[in-house]
């Protein structure tokens, strides 16, 4: 197969990161990761990294609010709170009378509401959709569906792309000016194997990592699907699940590797979308 970007393009940009599951940039430029055993890192823009808490658990997807403030979603607790010092605590276990069964990925809109995917049992169909209001309060706006996994927010936040790994697609939701959540659209099929996060850029590209087949798929406005990038060795890619925009010029996605103990990054002329947290 041939990628729109060749794998020779990624380099390492930080290593010893106990498998990082996401990763999220603060508005000061430093990357934010996530461990398997609950640690939480942050590396400078040189790649240094340095742990800054251990919640214990498993850290899945990271997420900075508008205030700058890393959320985690953290199946051993539920969603939590990390400030910069280190120090965390448990923002939210329920929704409602619903408890999170696996959070999974978190994304803040302008407003400060953080909307979550809860992935529930692997094919138990048992996925939800949750916002969360600032004060904590949840609310499932979505589901029962698939392993709900990989979340992104239109630059209007208009409409929420949620990735369901179980049936390899992505699914469009548009977000009503109540606040509810329309009837999905299919958005894109066949996306790799176990597609696992999303990212947007700035001209309105979808990007879904692979976790399974090591791969990157860019979706533009219109649908089509183009393979972005691939790693057959699995070394640069090796198991991907989450990416981020950052870099000087912030067209570099940077790439979290489950399978291995690193992060990597390519440059490719092609702006992120910038989150609530980089406004």
């Amino acid at each position: 197969m041939t990628s729109e970007i060749p794998i020779e393009a990624f380099q390492i940009f930080a290593t010893a990161i106990d498998h990082p599951e996401c990763i999220a940039f603060n508005r000061a430029g430093d990357l934010w990761a996530g461990g398997e055993a609950g640690q939480i890192y942050r590396i400078s823009p040189e790649g240094k990294s340095k742990l800054v808490a251990n919640m214990g658990g498993f850290c899945g997807g990271l997420a900075f609010s508008p205030s700058d403030e890393l959320f985690v979603c953290n199946p051993a607790h539920g969603i939590v709170r990390v400030k910069s010092s280190g120090d965390f605590s448990v923002f939210a276990s329920h929704a409602g009378d619903h408890k999170l069964i696996c959070p999974n990925y978190g994304v803040f809109d302008s407003a400060g509401n953080y909307y979550v995917s809860d992935s529930g049992n692997w094919k138990k169909n048992n996925g939800f959709i949750i916002r969360f209001a600032p004060n904590g309060q949840g609310q499932i706006l979505a589901g029962p569906m698939g392993y709900a996994n990989g979340l992104a927010l239109s630059a209007d936040e208009k409409f929420l792309f949620v990735v369901e790994s179980n049936t390899d697609s992505v699914l469009r939701f548009e977000i009503k000016p109540d606040g509810s959540l329309g009837r999905p659209d299919v958005y894109a099929t066949e996306c790799g194997r176990f597609p696992d996060g999303l990212a947007l850029d700035a001209e309105s590209n979808l990007y879904v990592c692979c976790y399974a087949s090591d791969e990157i798929w860019r979706i533009d406005s219109r649908g089509n699907k183009t393979l972005f990038a691939w790693d057959r060795w699995a070394i640069l890619l090796g198991s991907l699940t989450n990416m981020a925009f950052g870099g000087k010029d912030g067209d570099e996605p940077y790439d979290a590797n489950l399978a291995r103990i690193t992060i990597t990054r390519a440059k490719v002329g092609r702006r992120g979308q910038k989150l609530v947290n980089q406004k």
